[in-house]
Parts: C-alpha cells; structure tokens; sequence
C-alpha cells in the first residue's frame, strides 16, 4: 500500500482511516487495504459496507466465527460482574476454566496467561525449571532444541532462537540456551539429543508450521520426536497456539499422530477471538516445579477471560468444529488442486490439513506475486494474505458452512485461472 498522509485528499473513509493509522501508528504491519468494521461468523464487512470471506480467521483466532453470540454473551454476562483481580486474590471463575481445560486435554494443571508469546514463555520457564529440580541439569546450563523455520512470537527471548531474519535482525544481543535442528528431520534431532542429553530440558516443535507457510511434516514425524524425547528424558512442548483447538480437523494437531506433550501451549481460538487468553498445560511433576512468586501475570486468568474461554471451548465441542473442519478441508484442497491442474505454471502446491492450508503461487512473467494474487482476491470479496512472498494461507472460520465455502472456493478459482 503507498504511504498516506493526512493533508492527501481522501475519498473514501477507509482511505482516511487507512492514513490515521499511517500517521499514528508504528509501522510494523503491512495489511492488505481493506478497513473492516464489523464481522459475523466467516464473514466481515468493510468501512464502505462490502462484504468478504474471511479466510485467515485473525491467524486461526477465530475458529468460531466472528462475534459468536454464545462467547460474546459470556463477555458481556460477566463484564458486569467483575473483570480482574489479579492472582492475589481468588476469583469463582478461573477454578471452574482450569478444571475445564484439564479435563479437555487431559493434564493436571493449568497455567493462564494472555497472549501466546506469553504462553509460550511460561513453557519455556516450566522446562528450565524441571530440568534442573527434576533432571539435575548443571545450573545456568540448561538447553532447549528447537526448530528450524519456527515461530512462537516476538519476545526478545522467542526470537533468541528464530531461524527468520525479519524477526531477528537489529534485535539482538539474544538469549542464550537454545540450539537450533532442522524441522521434520528425526536424525537431526536424535543427533542432537545424543550429543547434548545430559543439558537439554526440552523440545519445542509446531505439529505445523504455519508462520513458515503451513509446512506439514511427514507422516510419523511428531511421533517419532515423542519418543525420542521420552528416551533422552526430555520434555516435549507442543506449540499448538496457531494449531489446536479443531482448527485441523481434531482438537489438538497432534491428535492425528495420538502425541501427547508433556506441555502444550495454548492461545488464539481459546476465546474465540474475543480478547488475549493463552494457557500452558502439564502435569503436576512439570507444572509444581514453579512455585509462589517465581511465575505470573496480572491480567492472567481473569475472571472475564476465564468466562470467554469456557464459553469458546463450549462453542468447538457442541457446534462440532474439528468435524467440520476436517471434512471441508478435504473439499478445500480438492477444489485448490483442481485449479493447480489448469494453471501449474501459476500454483505450484496445495497442501494443509483440516481448514489451515496454503497454496503456493510461483511469480509470473510481469512480477505479480502472491500479494497481488490477495489484492485481486479481496477486490471479489475473499480476504487471504501472503507469507513469505509465494505462500498464501487460507484459513477460515470453523463455523463456514459447505456452501460458502463453494462459493468462496469459486472465486478463489476465477481469480487463479483469470491472474
């Protein structure tokens, strides 16, 4: 998008809006030029009243649609009452969430926090800690492997071991404690993990890598690194913020290899998209490593979020979510590899699981690339964005039903075959 200003002469209220932000806000996005406004379910509407497909869900935080009724009436029931307490005191809601997401996921305790970042450094503070109570690693020697081409945030201390030059330069001296093995490479991690055991605390994967453009592993991959790290006597960490809750077609990834982490990262979709809740979950050997004073957050587990949660998960398990994901993902890619057939020289991959998925869009002649192919697709009311230059992800709301995603599906396949 060119750069606007505010003495421009605008025509239209998005463009005035699109140059308050412009002017006022720091320039670390670069959005696609549409002003939404209002959003219901897999659709949003713009400041100008035209309506689209949402087909990236807020990154996978939408999975119920936008504005669920259910999670907004949760919202609104409970602001009335109280918002935050912070952890000094109790409140007769964050027990009831805890015990929910326990039982959903199978583990002893849970940790709320807000934003995934956040959930994803609690992960790593719990596997540091287990490793010198549990494991006896030496103090301050501590290491954690991670994956090349992973993304779990921006913090200074995630972006420490991020392979992305974007994330990382300019930001550094970075953390130390991390070493970096390539992704769905189980020699490579084996490798690692024999070289280093008696130091490495843990492993923190993505069952998929979306950031890095839905990249799915081969099959077998998450199992295989479950059972190395039970050899070595390391934890595994399951980043599943972006993932999990029924966005591939079960609740969690890493169900389709029946992987069971021994902390999993929650965040995005757990309410819904209604405001910031992450979780990690683990059990009681893991998770009561931290004690009093030594982990928390003001705004965690809050008694308004605690009651969005609960209503968002309500939401995934009775309206069937993963269900619906699953079997629509399946016409999703059926539909995309139809139009790769007819123009090959244009998309080059079709690949995803459930309702996350990429198409891969090779540059044409006159350089229109996967930005220009997002422009084109919003103009016919379909809302998409580019990753790394050539990769589209498509990612709508669990809640679409079969026929709009045939209709979205339709327009998606006149723009490719037209561009």
């Amino acid at each position: 998008m060119a750069s606007l200003t505010l003495d421009q002469p605008t025509t239209t209220a998005s463009q005035r809006l699109m140059a308050l932000e412009d002017r006022y806000g720091a320039h670390n996005y670069h959005p696609l030029p549409v002003v939404l406004s209002r959003g219901q379910g897999p659709r949003v509407w713009d400041v100008e009243g035209k309506e689209y497909f949402d087909f990236l869900s807020a990154y996978s935080a939408v999975n119920q649609g936008h504005c669920h009724r259910r999670i907004i009436g949760a919202l609104t029931e409970q602001a009335q009452q109280l918002t935050l307490t912070s952890r000094a005191f109790f409140n007769d809601k964050l027990g009831e969430t805890e015990k929910l997401l326990c039982e959903t996921f199978g583990y002893d305790k849970a940790l709320l926090m807000n934003s995934g970042a956040e959930a994803v450094e609690t992960a790593l503070k719990l596997a540091r800690k287990w490793g010198y109570e549990k494991k006896l690693i030496a103090p301050n020697r501590a290491e954690i492997l991670v994956a090349e081409g992973n993304f779990h945030g921006r913090t200074t201390g995630i972006v420490s071991f991020s392979t992305d030059p974007d994330s990382t330069r300019g930001f550094g001296p970075f953390v130390p404690g991390y070493k970096v093995v390539p992704y769905d490479n189980l020699d490579a991690l084996e490798m690692a993990l024999q070289e280093h055991s008696e130091r490495i605390c843990g492993f923190l994967v993505e069952p998929i890598q979306g950031e890095a453009g839905v990249y799915v592993p081969s099959d077998g991959y998450l199992r295989g690194a479950r059972e190395l790290c039970s050899k070595y006597n390391v934890l595994l960490i399951v980043d599943e913020i972006q993932t999990g809750i029924a966005r591939t077609g079960k609740m969690l990834c890493s169900d389709h290899d029946d992987v069971r982490a021994d902390i999993l990262i929650l965040g995005k979709a757990l309410s819904g998209g209604v405001l910031p809740v992450s979780c990690a979950l683990a059990d009681d050997e893991v998770m009561l490593c931290i004690q009093p004073g030594q982990h928390g957050s003001t705004f965690g587990g809050n008694p308004l979020a605690c009651a969005v949660a609960s209503a968002a998960l309500a939401v995934v398990k009775d309206e069937r979510l993963a269900d619906n994901a699953a079997r629509l993902g399946e016409l999703f890619r059926e539909q995309m590899r139809a139009v790769m057939a007819q123009r090959p020289d244009l998309v080059t991959t079709v690949r995803g699981r459930g309702l996350l998925n990429a198409v891969i869009i090779k540059e044409t002649e006159d350089g229109r690339t996967a930005w220009d192919v997002c422009v084109a697709l919003a103009e016919v009311g379909v809302l998409a964005k580019p990753t790394h230059g050539d990769i589209i992800r498509f990612a709508p709301p669990l809640v679409i039903t079969e026929q709009e995603l045939g209709d979205a599906c339709d327009r998606i396949a006149r723009v490719l075959l037209a561009f």
